[in-house]
């Protein structure tokens, strides 16, 4: 079997490989979590808030895409099966049923706040041992900060 070899030393590719995996199941939990309250959002603006879900959807499957792809690059097999998504999880889990529309605000803004807080820890950690992975991490933090802004200013 062909591996792929980092050209980081072993401590900085186990920094960077546990950055990179966290980012990955952050970014795949958001988006099923937006995707989840997208499908059961009601309310008075429940169209407004269910584009914006989208939105946050696709800004996450691409950057879970552009993480993966670099674990990859540096010889570490990502990690985005359910299973693990659901053991490593930080975000919250979103209730069943229908959500009213402020209620999806709510859990997008804690959402993506608890996602940007560890984003950027990421971008702390991997300065040293990876400045292209932080350069990644610090391109989705600005990217989830916008919608966290967006999300705060629906409840404003």
């Amino acid at each position: 079997m062909y591996v792929v070899k980092s050209p980081l030393s072993d401590t900085d590719l186990r920094t960077v490989s546990e950055a990179l995996q966290g980012a990955l199941v952050d970014l795949v939990d958001l988006s099923l979590v937006a995707k989840q309250i997208h499908w059961n959002v009601v309310g008075p603006r429940f169209r407004t808030v269910h584009l914006q879900l989208d939105e946050v959807v696709d800004t996450a499957r691409l950057h879970s895409d552009t993480v993966a792809e670099r674990a990859s690059t540096l010889g570490v097999s990502p990690d985005g099966r359910a299973a693990t998504v659901a053991n490593s999880s930080g975000i919250s889990p979103v209730k069943d049923g229908w959500v009213k529309d402020t209620d999806a605000v709510g859990a997008l803004v804690d959402g993506l706040g608890a996602v940007i807080g560890r984003m950027r820890e990421r971008v702390e950690a991997t300065g040293v041992a990876d400045p292209v992975s932080q350069d990644i991490f610090i391109q989705i933090t600005a990217d989830l900060e916008k919608h966290h802004w967006m999300f705060q200013a629906e409840n404003g």
